[in-house]
């Protein structure tokens, strides 16, 4: 016989509030009465909450508050950021990254190689499989503790099925189901995302924007995509793939790139092509002190002092500015931030984006908008998983699983915070496939007609 409708929306409730504590606790150490504060709830409520973290050991003890007063000091509860870890795996046309992950995305292992994701799914799949038996030769890391793999890839995601949908810049990968196939083989759950979508939660998470609710991460790089947060959440669209900016025609009788579009984006601004484009300058007279032919790296290392290097970058960002444009005048953000490889430029690529954004963006989507480069490099791909696996975590459908991590080396746990994870995952919505100071600020563009920092 069910339990009646109230008994289920009381321990529903009992959940959201501990996962609203939990999220709190991600943020920073708080005391008990902090916590009844910010939530709003009785001491007893809020107390009840806490002992049962304590008893699966998701937040320890850590302390009184030094804060001058007479009479008892508060204890200072901290979220065990070792009760469970995270696999992120960062996969990009050219390399494999996996990092060993705490619950504040702290890196524990990591492990970084060259791969050609053109090898196609099985060779990838048996590449990571084998990154991950060599991180476990670490008589430290105990398999048992891993909750979730997370991975970001670069081509379109059906968020729904978690299928790869034609990929332009990974043949071979068309309709496939990358959390089903690299979870069998790893024996863990899997969530899978564009890269460029956990670029923008990494950014909104952990980078100099972190916080801010409307923000665009675009990675520029062999592929470039947009992912896009509003209100403080992922659009992806009906499917998963809003923000593919780089196939947008910047113009029609422009030659065809990857996806067939002619005049994409990335037909002008994408990797691969800015070597040819090099050549093509040079050939009409550019002077430069780099070899023949120049190498993307040899680019991005002269950016600033060679002639040729800088009339690649600002031809460069000048297309990518007429992207911006289209994104600022679209959806109004509060921030863009350039990251991917080809961000790497630096100051030369973000000016000449300025200058050919800013005559395209009406003032009223201007005005108030921040422009810079990412300041998480290529931590990016690898924050960005771990902040998806964290979002799922901390959702009634994740909370079960992040308690029977964390209790495997706790007390045993009370029967009632085992119903209120049973309960939980009763409630959870249908499946879907998938704090440390980070890099100092950099400061929107000072050439750049919008509000500064």
């Amino acid at each position: 016989m069910s339990p009646a409708p109230d008994t289920l929306d009381l321990a529903a409730i009992r959940v959201r509030h501990t996962l609203m504590l939990l999220s709190l606790l991600w943020k920073g150490d708080r005391a008990r009465v902090d916590l009844a504060h910010e939530l709003g709830l009785s001491r007893s409520a809020i107390g009840n909450i806490v002992n049962e973290l304590l008893a699966v050991d998701l937040v320890q003890e850590v302390g009184q508050r030094e804060d001058g007063s007479v009479g008892r000091r508060a204890t200072l509860l901290r979220l065990n950021a070792r009760a469970a870890t995270l696999l992120a795996v960062d996969l990009g046309a050219s390399h494999a990254r996996m990092d060993l992950l705490d619950l504040r995305c702290r890196t524990l292992s990591t492990r970084t190689v060259s791969h050609d994701i053109t090898l196609g799914p099985g060779a990838t799949y048996r590449l990571l499989a084998g990154l991950l038996d060599q991180m476990l030769l670490d008589p430290q890391i105990d398999r048992t503790k891993i909750a979730l793999l997370g991975i970001g890839v670069p081509g379109p995601v059906d968020h729904h099925t978690g299928c790869v949908v034609q990929p332009p810049n990974m043949p071979g990968w068309d309709s496939e189901n990358i959390a089903a196939g690299l979870g069998q083989l790893v024996a863990l759950p899997v969530l899978v995302d564009n890269d460029a979508n956990l670029g923008a939660l990494a950014e909104s998470r952990f980078g100099v924007h972190a916080g801010l609710s409307d923000l665009i991460y675009i990675k520029a790089a062999t592929g470039i995509g947009a992912g896009i947060l509003l209100g403080g959440q992922l659009h992806r669209g009906v499917r998963g793939g809003a923000g593919e900016i780089g196939h947008i025609s910047i113009n029609e009788q422009g030659p065809v790139g990857r996806s067939g579009n002619p005049g994409s984006l990335e037909s002008y601004a994408a990797a691969q092509v800015l070597p040819p484009l090099a050549a093509q300058l040079r050939a009409a007279g550019t002077r430069t002190q780099l070899p023949d032919p120049a190498s993307l790296q040899d680019l991005l290392t002269h950016a600033a002092h060679d002639p040729l290097a800088r009339a690649v970058w600002e031809t460069t960002g000048h297309h990518v500015g007429v992207a911006v444009s289209i994104l600022l005048n679209l959806f109004n953000p509060q921030a863009v931030v350039i990251g991917g490889r080809l961000a790497q430029a630096g100051e030369v690529f973000l000016d000449a984006i300025c200058a050919s954004a800013r005559g395209r963006t009406m003032h009223i989507n201007a005005d108030r908008a921040h422009l810079a480069l990412g300041t998480l490099g290529v931590e990016t791909g690898v924050l960005g998983a771990g902040a998806m696996m964290m979002d799922h975590l901390l959702t009634p459908r994740g909370l079960p699983l992040l308690y029977s991590i964390a209790q495997r080396t706790a007390w045993p746990v009370s029967r009632e915070a085992s119903l209120l994870t049973q309960d939980a995952a009763s409630r959870a919505p249908p499946a879907v496939a998938g704090q440390d100071t980070r890099p100092s600020p950099t400061h929107p563009h000072p050439n750049f007609p919008w509000r500064k920092t």
